[in-house]
Parts: C-alpha cells; structure tokens; sequence
C-alpha cells in the first residue's frame, strides 16, 4: 500500500549563528549548508526511509535546485510525478538556525510549485485516488491541496493534513482530513487558542475535531506530541535520541513516518509513536531530508522506548 504526498521540493540555504541580524545589520555565521528540503518533499524522504512505497506529486523548474531534487529523491527511493516548468525556478529556502539551541527560523519561496493547481491534481487522480493514506500541506496553493484531499477521500484513502505554514482554511477543507498535524504555533492559529502546554494542546486538538478533523495530533517539538481522536486522548513524550543539533524537519519527520505506519494498517496511536520516534531522531542530526533516519532506526528506538 502506498503513500502519495503532494507538496514542495525547495532547495534549504541553511545559516548557522548566533542570532539573527537586525534590519540593516550584516553578522559573521558560524555555517552554512546547502540541501534538499520543502516540507513535502522532505515528508515524502521521512515515509519512503521509514519503508513506505512513496510518492510525490510537484512541480519543478529545469534548473540547478530541480535537479537536486530528482537525486534527493533517487536516493531516498520516493517515486516522483512531477511536472516541469520552463519558465520559472525551483523554489529555495532562507532557514536561520540559532546556535546555541539548534531552534530556526524559515522564508519560503517555492517558484514554479507554488503555481500548483487542481489541474496538476487532477493528472494524477490515479494515483492519489489510489492511495492508502494520502498527505499534503500548505506550502503550494490551498485549492490544489482542497482537490487533492477531495480525490483522496473519494478513493477511500486515509488523509493527512500537515497545516503549514499556518493559513486560513476554506470551510470544510478539515472534514477531508482524517488526520490533521499542526505544531503548536500552527494549532494556535487555527483554532485561536494558546498552546504552550499539553492541557492547552489537548484544547486546541478538541477544538479541530470540532471544525471537522477527524483526528488531530498536535506536535509539541521536546514535549512529543498530543493525540486526540474523539475516543482517546494521549500524550506521547518524546524519545530520547541523543542531543538536539537541529530541530529544522522534525514536524516533516514525524508527519512522514506516521503516514508510513498508517499505510500498513497500524493502529493511529502507535502511527504517532511511530512518527515522534522519527522526529525525536532526526533533530539528533543537521539538515532536514538529509536526517531524516531509516526504519531499523525507528523500529529501535521505539522497542527501546
């Protein structure tokens, strides 16, 4: 059974310091690095490492960043369906990463996917109608993603809303969504209430099944993650990995592993468990589809626990 993601590939310039500069100020970083990322595409690396049959769905320009993605991709085993663009780039992305505590800060450009239409949708129907579980996010055009969870539910696959960057959502777009994964921040911008602990995670996951999720896991960065369904709620704490060297693709991560572990029929609890061991691992390394860990990995530090 497979997982198709739809979403965006951009290539990260990551800049290590120790702080960000001031309007006007230029400042010495420590680093930098240049690699593949795009919460889509890092998403699709997460599941296909973790061991699902994946695909993912974008747009690409003919350029230097799209053919970083097709190896990042060739490497990771994810099947790409993509589309090409001529006259426009691949997207990139300004990620500042505070030294001392590995946290970041991100700008977004994603160039020709973010012209991502229902049209782009509507060519792989197969293909995300064909789903065991279906992802996306926001990063491209919501009424893409709006059609895609459309087709996804219409083929009877399990769908996952990665809502980020946070964004105002069309009336009835989370009654597509089976599951729904904001961070805090994220959550706080849909529902309106604060997150800043797991009591107010539980609140916020309450208030998204209200919209229309079907279940809502609130991912909660070094506190693990809050799961909600209706029937059951629970906190999952993190795993203990190792040290924290940067937390950049921890939500990708997690939303990649768990839709990997939900197309093989596993319980949602265990899917999430499954998702913050992922998480917990990858902060524990630089980068973001770089660190996303295999599933011998996973599989150990969950049997670990």
């Amino acid at each position: 059974m497979s997982v198709v993601i739809l979403g965006v590939f951009v290539a990260d310039t990551a800049y290590r310091a120790a702080r960000p500069p001031r309007m006007g100020e230029t400042i010495l970083g420590e680093s930098f690095a240049l690699g593949p990322g795009g919460k889509g595409s890092n998403q699709a690396v997460a599941a296909a490492c973790a061991g699902a049959e994946t695909h993912f769905v974008s747009r690409l320009g003919r350029d230097p960043f799209g053919e970083m993605a097709l190896r990042t991709w060739e490497k990771a085993g994810v099947r790409p369906a993509i589309s090409f663009q001529e006259d426009g780039y691949t997207g990139a992305a300004y990620i500042f990463i505070e030294a001392a505590t590995g946290n970041n800060a991100i700008i977004v450009c994603p160039g020709v996917a973010g012209e991502i239409g229902p049209d782009d949708v509507e060519a792989q129907a197969a293909l995300i109608g064909g789903a065991a579980v279906f992802v996306t996010q926001l990063e491209q055009p919501i009424p893409a993603a709006v059609r895609a969870l459309e087709i996804a539910r219409a083929g009877a696959a399990l769908t996952v809303l990665n809502p980020a960057p946070a964004a105002p959502l069309p009336a009835g777009m989370l009654a597509l969504c089976d599951f729904v994964t904001p961070n805090e921040s994220e959550a706080e911008a849909l529902t309106g209430l604060p997150v800043r602990s797991v009591a107010e995670a539980e609140a916020a996951a309450r208030a998204l099944r209200a919209a229309g999720a079907g279940a809502a896991i609130v991912t909660l960065g070094a506190e693990g993650a809050l799961f909600h369904d209706g029937k059951r709620t629970a906190h999952i704490p993190a795993f203990d990995a190792g040290p924290v060297v940067e937390t950049t693709g921890a939500g990708d991560a997690f939303t990649g592993a768990f839709a990997a572990r939900l197309s093989e029929g596993a319980d949602p609890l265990e899917a999430a468990r499954f998702g913050c061991a992922a998480a917990s691992i990858s902060v524990t390394r630089a980068g973001t589809a770089p660190a996303m860990p295999a599933r011998a990995e996973i599989d150990a530090l969950v049997a670990r626990g």
